[in-house]
């Protein structure tokens, strides 16, 4: 009887251990992050925002029922981060997985697949086979989420900036990068104003369709908007968290250069989007075959210099680029047209890991000058985006043709490697006009803006610079309208020109905090498919006899450790 109390005890000890740790498991969560790359570990700025949520957020993400391996543990992995973000709330937020469409009829499920769309989630054909033996079938799958709360909704597009090109690799970023996304959208579920964002004009800056997309799918959807017309101003307000600058084709007087310094100076974000040459593919299609690009005269040199960038009067050209319709021969009296990869078009990459940049697609380019930074004291740069390492620059005044490279030899002359396309600035700017104005000028200009002349910024401050500003404007088709930036109009492949500008004003308009979880990168690590294949036998076998061997050895050890502790002895 006593023996039987002595096992018991302990017994009933473990069993109400085991209750408690799993009642405390469901209402707490941890653990220990082992991997290199830390992949489960939440960044410090991202837990204080949701340490901030005060009001439930429910996530629902739209992978759910048989799909490819990839996609599956991109489920399995916003579900652990929901999980995480759960505990920093105190339960505020939760994680609701659906299957877009499941249980409807086609015209409903039509209507979900368009709203779903529209809102930002695009849809993805898979081809896979989802059991063994069975033969491949087409499924379409929406790989985002919708974060819903204070009645609102905020979509994300777990791919967006992806290309659907690289498979496994995309969805490996796609993860590392579900962190950023859905705190983005946890700022923009919390915000009470949405930030505003100005768009410059006064020197020929484009108000066409060509910023339909800029304007409509990238400042309206996120930002309070509004245009600026900077000869009707006697200064930007402050207001205006950004300013976007794009495309300007005449010169920049004193006063409107002015009004641009002070806004700087007193804490305003700038995106410059400038083209110093005048070069474009609707010059080309008019011409004979060739034209010469030709300086702006825009006179933002000296302002640009004193931030710390110049753009130069170069055209970049790259062997990594898109491509063009180009004609090739003719059958009879008929052209033979190919696409051809057209080197004024270079497809741009992140250029030193910064946030707003790194983990994204192509981005593509038409046209782009060079930049330098200038070592300026108290300002630090940051290469956004470059030419692959087999770039050249053409020096003004440069000769555009059709057919750029006529032979191998001229491959040879694509040595130069990451010439800088977009850099951002950040540090204490200092005014162009400082000791420049008389008295009697800022008095006048005291009286305009009702504030006394900035000669150096207040606070810290940042700005982005891009020599190309194709990157941000979109083509126009006859036949669809306005296309998506960053599309080409012969192929309708989409680069990440848009995830590009996005992440850019998400960052100047008080995002740099959170978007350090961008900076996060998962290793893919692959398994070898032909050892795999090799050594499969030998690794089932080792999978089904292993787990049996421990309780067999259990069998026969513990029998013969009990008789060793209370047999008798003779």
């Amino acid at each position: 009887m006593k023996k039987r109390n002595h096992f018991v005890k302990p017994f009933l000890v473990f069993v109400g251990i085991v209750l408690v740790v799993n009642i405390l498991s469901f209402q707490f969560h941890g653990g220990i992050d082992l991997t290199s790359e830390k992949r489960f570990t939440v960044s410090e700025p991202t837990k204080k925002l949701v340490a901030s949520v005060n009001e439930p957020l429910v996530l629902t993400v739209y992978l759910k029922g048989d799909m490819p391996t990839g996609f599956k543990r991109l489920a399995g992995a916003a579900e652990d981060l929901a999980n995480a973000f759960k505990a920093e709330s105190h339960g505020n937020f939760d994680i609701v997985f659906e299957r877009p469409g499941e249980g409807l009829e086609d015209t409903a499920k039509a209507i979900l697949f368009d709203s779903l769309q529209r809102m930002g989630i695009n849809p993805t054909n898979v081809k896979a086979q989802l059991k063994k033996g069975e033969q491949t079938q087409e499924t379409l799958l929406f790989p985002g989420a919708i974060l819903s709360g204070r009645g609102r909704q905020v979509a994300i597009d777990f791919l967006e900036g992806q290309s659907n090109l690289n498979g496994l690799e995309s969805l490996n970023t796609a993860e590392a990068l579900l962190e950023y996304k859905i705190s983005k959208a946890i700022v923009k579920v919390q915000q009470d104003t949405l930030p505003m964002v100005g768009y410059l004009v006064g020197n020929g800056e484009p108000l066409d369709m060509r910023v339909y997309d800029l304007i409509e799918k990238v400042i309206r959807k996120d930002y309070r908007f509004s245009i600026i017309p900077i000869d009707s101003v006697t200064y930007i307000p402050a207001a205006f968290d950004a300013v976007v600058l794009a495309r300007p084709n005449t010169s920049f007087n004193s006063g409107q250069k002015l009004k641009i310094d002070q806004y700087i100076m007193r804490g305003g974000k700038m995106l410059w989007a400038i083209d110093n040459l005048f070069a474009s593919m609707d010059s080309l299609q008019r011409s004979s075959g060739s034209f010469i690009a030709f300086d702006m005269g825009l006179n933002l040199d000296d302002q640009l210099f004193r931030y710390g960038v110049r753009i130069n009067r170069d055209l970049v050209q790259d062997l990594e680029c898109d491509k063009v319709p180009s004609v090739i021969g003719s059958v009879g009296d008929k052209p033979q047209i190919e696409l051809l990869p057209w080197p004024y078009a270079p497809l741009l990459r992140d250029g030193s890991g910064h946030p707003i940049s790194k983990s994204l697609d192509y981005v593509l380019s038409s046209f782009p000058q060079s930049i330098d930074t200038i070592a300026v004291d108290g300002i630090k740069n940051h290469l956004l985006l470059s030419s692959s390492d087999l770039s050249r620059s053409l020096q003004t005044p440069a000769l555009v043709e059709w057919k750029s490279i006529k032979n191998e030899e001229d491959l040879n002359y694509f040595t130069k490697k990451q010439i800088p396309v977009a850099v951002l600035l950040e540090g204490k700017f200092r005014s162009l006009f400082s000791n420049r104005l008389s008295k009697s000028q800022l008095d006048t200009l005291k009286q305009m803006q009702q504030n006394d002349f900035v000669s150096t910024c207040l606070e810290e401050n940042k700005m982005i610079v891009m020599s190309d500003a194709d990157i941000l404007l979109n083509a126009v088709s006859e036949q669809d309208g306005p296309l998506p930036m960053g599309m080409n109009s012969y192929t309708r492949e989409q680069f990440a020109n848009r995830e590009f500008i996005s992440n850019s004003l998400f960052y100047l308009t008080g995002g740099a905090s959170i978007m350090g979880a961008r900076a996060k990168t998962y290793q893919l690590r692959l398994l070898d498919k032909a050892k795999l294949d090799s050594d499969r036998i030998f690794w089932q076998f080792v999978n089904i006899l292993l787990p049996l061997l421990f309780p067999f050895l259990m069998a026969l050890i513990y029998p013969y450790l009990r008789k060793r502790k209370f047999g008798y002895q003779s």
